[in-house]
């Protein structure tokens, strides 16, 4: 397929997988920030959750396949890139060369193995030391499991770190989603940037505030 056989067409694919990715880190983070509710919040959405597998199960293979395709093809690409450095590919033409996009790659494997811990801790419950209660009604108690891990201080500072990766990653990834497929010229480049940016730091304060709050003390049982 063509979409896989030339530059253009692999850089499309990781485009239409990140702009996937893109959508479920917004709704991964607005079903995070309902810690704030305390267990009524958070122990109910994932109580919610699990009563819709089909749901989960779906978006759990959709999201695995495009970060699969969307790692895979930006090896790929990188490679190609550093092979024919300095040539420029036609969709790159627009993008300002930034610390972010020099970055991409690095920010990248750190993003993918803070998902692998992040799976793990929370989903799989295989890091030891885990916190696994139900509450008073008879709920998983992730309030509490949550809480108790980000009491301690390295696990925050990874969580941190990990959401500063993905801040630069996203400024630089989301201008370039709309720059390959066509979508931006002179006038809307500068705009697509200052979005990527704001929504990008919108990420990084909405699942960044959770730890540090639990840690700080502005969030308590």
């Amino acid at each position: 397929m063509r979409l896989f056989s030339d530059s253009i067409g692999r850089k499309a694919v990781m485009a239409t997988t990140g702009l996937l990715m893109i959508l479920f880190v917004v709704v991964h983070m607005l079903g995070n920030l309902t810690i704030f509710g305390r267990e009524a919040g958070i122990n109910a959405y994932a109580e919610k959750l699990q009563s819709l597998p089909p749901l989960v199960w779906t978006t759990r293979v959709v999201m695995g396949t495009s970060l699969v395709l969307h790692v895979i093809l930006a090896v790929i690409v990188t490679l190609e890139n550093w092979k024919a450095n300095p040539i420029k590919y036609a969709v790159n033409k627009a993008l300002k060369v930034t610390f972010a996009g020099k970055t991409m790659i690095w920010t990248g494997i750190l993003i993918g193995a803070f998902l692998g811990y992040h799976l793990l801790q929370f989903t799989i419950h295989a890091i030891p030391g885990l916190v696994l209660n139900t509450d008073a009604l008879h709920r998983p108690d992730v309030f509490g499991m949550v809480f108790h891990e980000f009491r301690i201080t390295p696990i925050v500072l990874v969580y941190v770190a990990s959401m500063v990766a993905l801040f630069l990653h996203l400024s630089h990834g989301i201008q370039s989603v709309f720059q390959t497929f066509g979508w931006s010229n002179a006038f809307l480049l500068p705009k697509f940037e200052l979005g990527g940016r704001t929504l990008s730091m919108i990420f990084l304060v909405g699942f960044g505030a959770i730890p540090v709050c639990i840690l700080i003390g502005l969030l308590t049982k």
